[in-house]
């Protein structure tokens, strides 16, 4: 199994970091990252040190997290300093988007489904991290990082590279017609079923992407569920409200390519 799940075009980039990380039942709490879902905090803080060594990056690297609250709120990084990883109390408060042009800086999304999007301009050199459930997508918060992209460091939509990281997917995402009231103009990305609806949120973020102007050969979806791949990702639904949190993570190196 590997360590990670990574993306092909951002493989290619020499400047990049990026990572998608997956459950590792050698670990503790089978390799959760999350610091605020009831565990031991030391036994996280050692499982994000062993995946600061598995990404082999430069000693002085970053990590910024944020505390996620399914809002529509975007923080700019501008400063290099650790965020959140060691304790919660530093964390960048209240946001579901982070958004960097500071080499030796990763910023992190932690996740149990929601959909987690990976933002990179290589042309302006810029990088962002989405977190993206239902209620972030009903409130466009991807392109509004796209925005606010172009806003702070002049990035033009049709030069940025995405990648949508996996999330829980159209097969088992049941939802209420309350919820799916908000996304029935996204016919191909819901379906009725009875009451209920099956929605793609992944789908949606990538329509929403290609509206904002990101040509869609930049868009590479990972295609994995995490309810189906319940073995390599924490899944909350599936797993009738797990604590664990995986990370998708983006960054630059700090040596210029």
């Amino acid at each position: 199994m590997q360590a990670f799940y990574q993306f092909d075009h951002y493989s290619k980039e020499k400047t990049l970091i990026h990572a998608v990380s997956k459950k590792n039942f050698g670990e503790e709490y089978a390799f959760s990252l999350a610091l605020h879902t009831g565990e031991t905090q030391e036994r996280i803080i050692a499982n994000r040190e062993s995946l600061v060594r598995q990404l082999s990056v430069e000693e002085k690297t970053v990590f910024v997290t944020a505390n996620q609250i399914h809002s529509d709120h975007i923080v700019v990084i501008d400063k290099k300093e650790m965020r959140g990883w060691h304790d919660l109390k530093d964390a960048v408060q209240e946001c579901d988007a982070l958004v960097t042009n500071q080499r030796g800086v990763v910023l992190t999304i932690l996740t149990a489904d929601c959909v987690p999007v990976l933002l990179y301009d290589p042309v302006k050199r810029v990088v962002a991290a989405v977190h993206a459930g239902w209620k972030g997508t009903q409130a466009d918060i991807t392109t509004r990082t796209i925005g606010a992209m172009g806003v702070r460091f002049g990035s033009d939509p049709s030069d940025i590279l995405a990648g949508v990281a996996p999330a829980i997917g159209r097969c088992c995402y049941e939802v209420g017609e309350d919820v799916a009231l908000y996304f029935l103009n996204y016919s191909d990305a819901i379906e009725q079923c009875g009451e209920k609806y099956m929605l793609d949120l992944p789908q949606i973020n990538r329509r929403q992407m290609i509206l904002a102007g990101l040509l869609d050969a930049h868009i590479e979806m990972s295609g994995i569920c995490t309810a189906c791949e319940v073995e390599e990702y924490f899944s909350y639904r599936k797993e009738d409200g797990c604590s664990g949190r995986f990370m998708s993570m983006i960054g630059m190196h700090m040596k210029k390519e």
